[in-house]
């Protein structure tokens, strides 16, 4: 018998018509490195294979369309999600405020960011690696979203958990240069490394936007080899969508 396709629902106090979801890495049909749920088409793994697993995945959670899946640079432009082309838009964060749309990225390491507005007419889903965060791809997000931080809630999704993101020193300098604050971000090891905390650094951010509600965290996908694909732990992998959007009212 198939193994189930299984995911995880955003515990955070989001309007009734806000729809979330993270995938794991089970109830696919990917082999070995990917097994066996990837939705990524540029991890190597056979295109068939994540044709099945996205079948798999709109037939399971009930989405009213394919996702708008984004192709991924660790940089900083949003794309609205109406305007996104199947897996070739370049972005790294997706915005919308139309009913049906699914906004989607993609990780394996890197932090997913979930937002949307208290009233439930707008949401977005944020890419963010150390590179995205340092270059402001959650403030970039926040401004194409165009709501005042204040009436923003934030969901941090499954990541690279501070005990085994070790970073070095140009990580920690591209943070603690602008903000002397996040140095609390950053803890010493030997041989002049660090271990960066993801969570902590995206939270700062996010406060930084005026988004007080902020939940989720406490996950690591390198430590949780059973339910998350990690790029950190095992290079050759699959990745996880995250996946955000809006119902339409009945």
């Amino acid at each position: 018998m198939p193994a189930t396709v299984s995911w995880l629902i955003p515990d955070w106090p989001a309007p009734a018509g806000v729809r979330a979801a993270v995938t794991t890495r089970c109830g696919g049909v990917s082999q070995p490195p990917y097994a066996s749920f990837n939705l990524g088409v540029r991890t190597g793994d056979c295109p068939k294979h994540v044709a099945e697993n996205r079948r798999r995945l709109r037939s399971g959670l009930a989405l009213p369309e394919e996702p708008r899946w984004l192709h991924q640079l660790h940089g900083v432009r949003v794309a609205a999600a109406e305007q996104v082309r199947r897996d070739s838009t370049a972005a790294d964060a997706v915005w919308t405020m139309r009913a049906g749309v699914v906004c989607a990225i993609q990780t394996a390491d890197c932090l997913p960011v979930f937002l949307c507005d208290r009233d439930g007419r707008r949401v977005a889903l944020v890419h963010a690696g150390w590179r995205g965060l340092a270059a402001g791809v959650i403030e970039a997000a926040h401004a194409a979203l165009g709501v005042p931080g204040a009436r923003l809630l934030a969901w941090l999704g499954p990541a690279i958990g501070a005990q085994a993101f070790e970073v070095g020193a140009e990580v920690r300098d591209a943070f603690v240069a602008v903000d002397s604050d996040l140095v609390t971000a950053f803890r010493a090891i030997p041989h002049g490394r660090w271990l960066a905390d993801l969570y902590h650094l995206a939270r700062h951010r996010l406060r930084c936007c005026g988004v007080a509600r902020v939940y989720g965290g406490g996950f690591c996908t390198v430590s949780d080899a059973r339910r998350f694909y990690s790029y950190r732990r095992d290079g050759r992998t699959g990745r996880m969508a995250s996946l955000l959007w809006l119902t339409k009212p009945t």
